[in-house]
Parts: C-alpha cells; sequence; structure tokens
C-alpha cells in the first residue's frame, strides 16, 4: 500500500504506557464484545501504519497528539483504498480512541473537538456474499439428517435458526438453554449487537429440529449448541464462532452447495421475509437492526422491479447465423 500521508514519526510513542492509561487500550477494551475488538483493533493498526509509515500500530501511536490535519489525511488516504462502509467504520474506531484520549486528559477539548470533525463518507455498496436457494437450505438438511449421530440433529437445528430467525453466529453460539421457550417456539437474544436483548421466533422444520436437540442434549443448565465428538458424545460446553464455521463447511460441501458465509443465512433470512411481504419494520426487529436502513441493504425486491423495467424495451438486433 502506498504512503499518502507524510510520515509523523514523532507521532509515536517512545515509552510504554500502561493500558489504562493508553487511549486505544481503554477504547478497545469498552467495546461490546471480542469479534468487535478484533475488528476495530485492526482499523487502528491501519490508520497508525498510515500515519507512521508502516512503523507503528495501535500500541504504539500517541492519539493524543493528533490534530485536524492527521485526521483528514486519514481520511482522504482511506478514500483511495477502501470501501465507503469501511472508511466510515474506520473513522468511527478514530473517534473512538479520541475521545479516549481527551477523557485521559492526554489532549484538549479544542484539539479534540476540532480532530474529529472528519465527515463521513457518502456512498453505499451492496451487502457482501449471496442468497442461498430454497433447494441449497434444503441440500444442507438433508445432509445433517443423513448423519445418525447427535451432530447431525445439532447441526439441522443450528441451520434452522440460522435461516428462519436470522441470528449472526455468534448469537447462536451465544444461546443458553434458558434462552428457548419451546412452546411458542420464541428465542430470547441476549446482548446482541450493540449489547441490545430482542426476541425472535423459530419457524416450521427449524423448531422441530432444536426440539429433537434438546431432547439428545438433556436438561443440563448451560449453552444451547454444545460439541459432539467422533464418537457421538455431547459436551455440556459452548461451541465457538469457528466450531460453527466449520460445520457449515462440512455440510456445504455433503450436500453440494457452492461456497456461502454463515452470513448469507441473515442475508437469505431478511431478503424472504421482505419478498413474501413481511413490513420492513418487522424485518428490521426481527434481524435486531439498529436501523431500518441496513434491513434495505438485503431487500432484492427493488433489483426484480429493475430488471422487469428493462425487459419492457427492445432492441432489434438480428444476430449472425452459423
Amino acid at each position: 500500500m502506498e504512503n499518502a500521508i507524510q510520515p509523523h514519526h514523532e507521532l509515536t510513542i517512545t515509552k510504554a504506557r500502561p493500558l489504562d492509561q493508553h487511549p486505544a487500550a481503554v477504547y478497545l477494551t469498552g467495546l461490546p464484545s471480542a469479534h468487535s475488538r478484533r475488528n476495530l483493533r485492526r482499523y487502528l493498526d491501519q490508520i497508525a501504519s498510515l500515519l507512521t509509515g508502516s512503523d507503528g500500530d495501535a500500541l504504539s501511536l500517541d492519539w493524543g497528539a493528533l490534530r485536524f490535519q492527521h485526521t483528514t489525511a486519514i481520511r482522504s488516504r482511506l478514500l483511495d483504498s477502501y470501501a465507503p462502509a469501511t472508511v466510515n467504520g474506520m473513522l468511527a474506531a478514530l473517534r473512538g480512541v479520541l475521545k479516549a484520549a481527551w477523557q485521559l486528559g492526554q489532549m484538549s477539548a479544542e484539539d479534540y473537538h476540532r480532530a474529529i470533525q472528519v465527515k463521513n463518507v457518502k456512498g453505499e455498496t451492496l451487502p457482501a456474499g449471496r442468497d442461498l436457494t430454497p433447494g441449497e437450505v434444503a441440500a444442507l438438511s438433508i445432509a445433517c439428517t443423513s448423519d445418525p449421530s447427535p451432530a447431525g440433529v445439532r447441526d439441522a437445528a443450528i441451520i434452522g435458526i440460522l435461516y428462519t430467525a436470522g441470528l449472526r453466529r455468534a448469537e447462536v453460539v451465544g444461546l443458553e438453554l434458558a434462552d428457548v421457550d419451546a412452546e411458542p417456539n420464541k428465542l430470547t437474544i441476549r446482548g446482541g449487537k450493540g449489547r441490545k436483548d430482542r426476541t425472535t421466533y423459530v419457524a416450521s422444520g427449524a423448531r422441530e429440529a432444536l426440539l429433537d436437540w434438546m431432547a439428545l442434549r438433556g436438561a443440563e443448565p448451560g449453552p444451547l449448541f454444545t460439541p459432539v465428538n467422533k464418537g457421538g458424545a455431547i459436551h455440556l460446553r459452548r461451541m465457538t464462532s469457528q466450531a460453527v464455521y466449520n460445520m457449515l463447511q462440512k455440510r456445504a460441501e455433503q450436500a453440494g452447495v457452492k461456497d456461502f458465509s454463515p452470513h448469507d443465512f441473515r442475508r437469505t433470512f431478511v431478503g424472504d421475509l421482505l419478498d413474501r411481504g413481511v413490513d420492513i419494520v418487522t424485518v428490521q426487529k426481527l434481524a435486531g437492526h439498529a436501523n431500518v436502513n441496513t434491513t434495505g441493504r438485503y431487500d432484492r425486491r427493488p433489483e426484480e422491479t429493475k430488471k422487469a423495467a428493462a425487459a419492457k424495451l427492445h432492441f432489434p438486433y438480428q444476430r449472425r447465423s452459423e
């Protein structure tokens, strides 16, 4: 990556600070999840690298020394390399760490308020990933039910919840047995994105798979989804997000389904509900989106409308005969 910012080596601290006095460490510690901390630490490392000519990272940069000219240059450089949504995420992380620097007394209120006056980038990109077809969802279910071990039932329940309830992968592994109300097929999602609780519902065959898994798992309190070893023994400890990712890759290979990400179930969940006429505010609440505009990014209907409109036009072209 070329450096469009003149390196400012004086921005690198010469003596390590205690973590409770380091703006980046204080900011990252206050984030709600390990996933957020990893992502935003990466953003801050990239910003620090730009400012120091690749010589610094989030914990070696003197964030309290940044001024408006630095943050303006950062925004300009990021625009050359990243999509608008990523740039805005990085700027949000920058503002967060500068606020921590101000609160720690490492920059004045005037310098802080000037430095954060960098505007977000306007622009919209389509969400990454793809929609799964009904046939692909069915093939994944068959791959699970063809496995006679408890893992087959567990995996069918996880896939069913990902698709019919639109949960994030971290939310699935965070579920407790006590979060399931089996009679109205209700799930309580605790501490979701932004630390907000919500309720959602598991539909049709997904509910049946969940009930079958709960019968195998037993009634002991603890995580809802647990590891199953190769011998079929259930271990009552929490699965990891990586284990869910690996499971989906395995079932996709068994089912002959082309590559997809766990988040693609969520994308498909939102798109399918909107296609079936569910109002966007209800879908927003089920998905746990803070903003209805986020939900709207997954709406496939405008694309279908545009496709139908384009089909109304005729271009009189005669193909050459062989």
